[in-house]
């Protein structure tokens, strides 16, 4: 199969995480009127396999740059919690199948593995409740601080994400020990927590933040409206700087595609027309996109201005390759496509008319796979070959 080269002359061979590790469940309601306090509700449990942010990032980044396969200079190293269970010990199996190194991510005896219970109600509209005293909650910044330093690496060729679904606080130690390293932070938050980063001073460590729009308006205090787009483009570039003038920005916009912002610079790349089975992971997804493709050299954005690309069929950037990985994904009902790599997504590209820029598949290199690694996500078994 084919990957993103790394190489010793690669800008980066290492990614350690921090973030959820756990599975979830949906429901599909029965009526669209809200959930009351005290009702019990029937509803189709669906056959869909829920995973939490760092899993699916990780997931992504470790398919597309061949993270511990033969062949490959990439590592990835996941930092986490599971509970002693039968989920703990799958979601495991499943990470290590795909070249994740799971040894920093530990087995708790006295509690359970992240979950999460999703509904949907007939109207697309739904929300979840997520544990807030599972194994993840555990993490602690020693646990950060041990796995940094036992991982052998330079600094400058790292790159740090860290992702919703464990204490904001271990993430900003994360970031602030990598950036110290030299290392490129990248990360997303729910808008819960913006307030909380913005006054903490995460923002100021990052290189790059994925947020989706409602994220962004937190951020930059003023809302998306489609009838007026220039205003919000408007303020997320001035906000940027005056504030973090190096910082990257990602804006998911759901099915419309996806803003980037770089140095007072940015871009446009609408998302493709493709039948939805489900949006759940799309914007995890959008990152893992675009730092598999930062990883492999590819540029963020396109320079030289202001650029709505609606009529072009090629990808050229980072930001478009995201938008085409997030695009593929959501044809799938999980929340991590099992199929993805880089054969099925160059396929999924060609048949939608599109295709990638010459200094993208540049970047790609076959690579021989180890057709002994095979892992399960439910019923589907996925080989790295």
């Amino acid at each position: 199969m084919r990957v993103f080269r790394t190489d010793g002359s690669s800008s980066f061979r290492t990614l350690v995480g921090v973030g959820g590790i756990g599975t979830g469940s949906f429901f599909a309601l029965e009526g669209n009127h809200t959930l009351g306090r005290n009702e019990s509700r029937p509803g189709r449990l669906l056959d869909i396999r829920d995973y939490c942010k760092l899993h699916i990032v990780a997931h992504y980044v470790a398919r597309l740059l061949g993270a511990g396969t033969d062949g490959s200079a990439f590592h990835l190293f996941p930092i986490g919690k599971v509970g002693d269970d039968s989920a703990g010990r799958l979601l495991l199996q499943q990470m290590q199948a795909v070249g994740m190194d799971t040894r920093y991510v530990t087995m708790v005896a006295a509690k359970h593995t992240l979950s999460s219970v999703c509904f949907q109600y007939p109207d697309g509209s739904g929300g979840n409740i997520t544990a807030s005293n599972s194994a993840a909650a555990e993490i602690c910044a020693q646990d950060v601080e041990n796995a940094l330093g036992q991982i052998v690496a330079n600094g400058k060729q790292m790159i740090a994400v860290a992702v919703p679904e464990v204490p904001l606080a271990v993430r900003h130690y994360l970031l602030t020990a990598a950036r110290r390293k030299g290392a490129f932070c990248a990360a997303s938050f729910v808008s819960a927590e913006i307030a909380a980063a913005k006054q903490q001073g995460v923002f100021g460590e990052l290189d790059m933040v994925a947020l989706n729009e409602a994220e962004a308006a937190e951020l930059v205090g003023c809302p998306f409206s489609e009838s007026n787009p220039e205003a919000f483009v408007t303020e997320c570039s001035s906000f940027l700087g005056s504030h973090y003038p190096n910082l990257g920005l990602i804006v998911s916009m759901g099915k419309r595609g996806a803003y980037g912002f770089e140095r007072g610079n940015w871009n446009f790349c609408p998302a493709p027309e493709v039948p939805v089975a489900s949006t759940a992971g799309a914007g995890d997804a959008l990152l893992a996109g675009v730092i598999s493709a930062i990883a492999a050299g590819v540029a963020f954005t396109r320079a030289g201005g202001h650029n709505d690309r609606l009529q072009e069929c090629t990808i050229s950037t980072a930001l478009e390759f995201g938008v085409a990985l997030a695009s593929y994904t959501v044809t799938s009902p999980h929340t991590i496509y099992p199929d993805t790599c880089l054969d099925s997504l160059r396929n999924f590209v060609e048949k939608l008319g599109k295709k990638f820029a010459p200094e993208v598949l540049e970047c790609f290199a076959d690579l021989v796979p180890d057709v002994n690694i095979v892992a399960s996500l439910g019923d589907t078994a996925i080989r790295t070959g």
